[in-house]
């Protein structure tokens, strides 16, 4: 069943007499750090600025190490993934002429690189799992699920397919509820934002595509 490792209590079993005040006492440096400069990077992305980059990396950063904190080994290696595409990125868009350049050529996923990708996240999730377990790792699944998602989101990222939303939609639905699980509150209303500006990215890449493509899928 679902809770903490053996030695390892959750912090949201908090003692008889707990206040706000002991809650937020309760709050790690790299959660608060990772939370700061997360909603940053993210309104950072909506104007369009390119120091989105650099906040993402000392973001993805502390995420890293308050993973590894809390034995979720998955999530803390995926946030390596995520600082070298953030260094990728950076200099993407300072060698662009336009940030707006970086907006064509989104489209749909084909149907066999749909495949793949489905398909690929059995042998993903399942070598994931026994790296994890053998790690004693806290949620060796649900983290081998969320990491093999956020994968395959970033793999459409790259390709400009829009269909990317729809998979970070479903990572930021499971981590919010493993932020909530291992009282990591500010991890959870975090990825309540990130959701929130999933939807919204799904709805301006569709505006955005070009009319062919979205016809071909309407």
């Amino acid at each position: 069943r679902l809770g903490p490792p053996d030695g390892l209590p959750s912090k949201c079993e908090q003692p008889r007499g707990t206040t706000n005040m002991d809650l937020l006492a309760g709050i790690s440096p790299w959660e608060a750090g990772g939370f700061i400069t997360g909603l940053s990077c993210v309104w950072m992305v909506v104007i369009g600025n390119i120091w989105n980059f650099p906040v993402g990396i000392i973001s993805c950063t502390c995420f890293m190490i308050l993973f590894w904190q809390q034995q979720l080994y998955g999530e803390a290696a995926l946030q390596l993934v995520f600082i070298a595409l953030g260094f990728h990125g950076w200099i993407h868009w300072a060698s662009s002429k336009s940030t707006m350049e970086s907006r064509k050529g989104i489209g749909h996923v084909q149907k066999t690189e749909a495949v793949i990708l489905a398909v690929g996240m059995v042998p993903q999730t399942s070598l994931l799992w026994y790296i994890l377990t053998g790690l004693n790792g806290s949620a060796p699944l649900l983290d081998s699920v969320i990491t093999a998602l956020s994968l395959n989101a970033q793999w459409l990222l790259n390709r400009k397919r829009v269909e990317n939303w729809v998979v970070w939609i479903a990572v930021d639905v499971l981590t919010i509820g493993l932020g909530v699980w291992r009282g990591m509150y500010l991890l959870a209303t975090l990825y309540i934002f990130y959701l929130a500006m999933c939807v919204a990215g799904w709805v301006r890449w569709r505006a955005e595509m070009n009319p062919g493509e979205a016809q071909a899928h309407a």
